[in-house]
This record gives structure tokens, sequence and C-alpha cells, in this order.
């Protein structure tokens, strides 16, 4: 028996794009350790595109941003399995085409749609598998590290990941009325995937980021991934309504004396006469 004891349990995860999304790392891993992992993509092109590299797993079909599909989703899983042990939500999407890169520029539409795919999506699907989520189950979001920091390459999506973030604890406050599911998120640092391809100036920031972690090695995909199977398992059982922050002692390494010395050296633009 391994030490997370997730053999014969059944979790849900959503969100796998390629072999570089945390959801596929996490999928990997609790699979590994014995569970029976049910995915979920957007579109069926997304099964498609993935489907060949999970080795036959069951993929469903579910945008969800669609309360039909939802519940459509819900009542295919519920058919095969009596119950849900985990879910976890890694979704995230903002339309960064149509954003000047100025925040108080964001549409309307644009800010919205960001908050209904990447936050609203964990109430409706927590409150879809509420029936099927075993009494002793866990959910799991995958966040950022920080959402007080100003980074402009973000644009709003750190607002939107607050709003996730805070509403673990009402997640977690309103099962608690009949279940003991826990509610936590892995508060990840910068990572090498698809999605944070299409943010502007990422690369620079990555590169940035990684030398301010302690260790001067960027943080890995597989390292955010443990700590969410983690959180799934009942070894995290008394860890409720939180966020884990995973960033290799970046968040503590701003002043990083090498760094702050490269910066200075040079003319920086923001220094007022």
């Amino acid at each position: 028996m391994s030490y997370l004891g997730l053999e014969g349990k059944t979790v849900v995860v959503v969100g796998v794009a390629n072999k570089r999304s945390v959801a596929y790392h996490v999928g990997r891993l609790l699979e590994s350790e014995g569970a029976t992992v049910v995915y979920s993509v957007q579109t069926a092109e997304h099964r498609d595109a993935v489907a060949s590299l999970l080795d036959g797993s069951e993929v469903h079909v579910c945008d969800v941003r669609d309360a039909d599909q939802v519940a459509a989703m819900v009542r295919s899983v519920g058919a095969k399995y009596s119950t849900v042990h985990g879910l976890l939500h890694s979704i995230a999407y903002a339309n960064f085409e149509e954003f000047s890169g100025v925040f108080h520029e964001v549409r309307r539409e644009d800010f919205l749609e960001a908050m209904d795919v990447s936050c609203y999506s964990l109430i409706a699907l927590s409150n879809a598998f509420k029936d099927l989520l075993d009494e002793r189950g866990a959910v799991v979001t995958i966040s950022i590290s920080s959402t007080q920091m100003a980074a402009e390459g973000y644009g709003y999506m750190a607002p939107v990941k607050a709003a996730l973030d805070s509403s673990l604890a009402f997640l977690a406050k309103a099962f608690s009325r009949f279940s003991s599911v826990r509610f936590n998120a892995v508060r990840a640092g910068l990572l090498r995937t698809r999605a944070s391809a299409g943010i502007p100036g990422y690369v620079d920031n990555y590169l940035y980021a990684e030398q301010l972690t302690l260790r001067r090695r960027a943080l890995a995909t597989q390292e955010v991934a443990n700590v969410a199977a983690f959180l799934l398992s009942e070894r995290s059982s008394g860890i409720n309504a939180q966020g884990v922050v995973v960033d290799a002692g970046m968040g503590v390494n701003y002043f990083d004396a090498e760094v702050v010395k490269a910066v200075v050296g040079q003319a920086w633009p923001g220094t007022r006469g």
C-alpha cells in the first residue's frame, strides 16, 4: 500500500490540454498510485488530441460554461461510479488577444468570461458532484502563488484567481453542513505550460522567477502535481480551506542580493528625478 492510500479511489480530473498540463501530471501520478482517474476536457477536439496521451483512460467532454454539459458529465460519471473520492479543478482562461495590457481597460465581457471559466466553474462542478463525492472526499484547484502582485503581463487573471482562492472557504463551510469534503488549492509559482505561453511577456517573467527561487532552478510541474495528489488524499485530512504555496521559495526572496545588483546596475526606467 502506498503512503497516499489512493488505491481503489476514483478521482475526476478536469483540465488536461497536453503533456505540460498540471492536470495531466496529477492524473498520471494518481494512476501510478492505484487510483481510477476520469478525465474531462472542454471539447471533442481536445478529447481527440489528448486521448493518445492518456492510454485509453476515460475522457469526457464538458464545457464548464454550459450547465447542461456539466450535468450530463456528472450523470455519465455517476452511471459508472457510485462514489467519487476526489475532484481536481485545473482550468483557467483569459482572452488576452483583446486585452490592451492596461488593467482598467479590460472589457467587461472578457473579465466575466475569465471569472466564469476560471473561478465559477469550481463552484459549479463542486455543486454538481456533491451527491457523488465521498463524505471524506477532497476537491483541489490550481491557483497562483500570489494574487497581490500587479504583474502587468498577467493582465486581469490575478483578481480572478483571488476570487477562486476566496471561494475555497465558502465552499468548505457550505459542504461542512452535510459532509467532511475538503477544499484546498495548490498555489503554484510560474510554470511552463501551454496556458502560460499565451501570457504576454511570460518567458521573461518565468526566467526572472527562476532566479528568485532559493535553489536557482525553476519550479517543475511535477512538483505542483505532487502536492495536489497529497491534498486529494486522506493524508491531508487536517487541511481544509487553505492554499498551499509551491514556489521553491520565490516568495521570500524578492530582495536577493544578486538580483538586486543586476537591476540597480542598469538604467532603471522607473527612476524619478
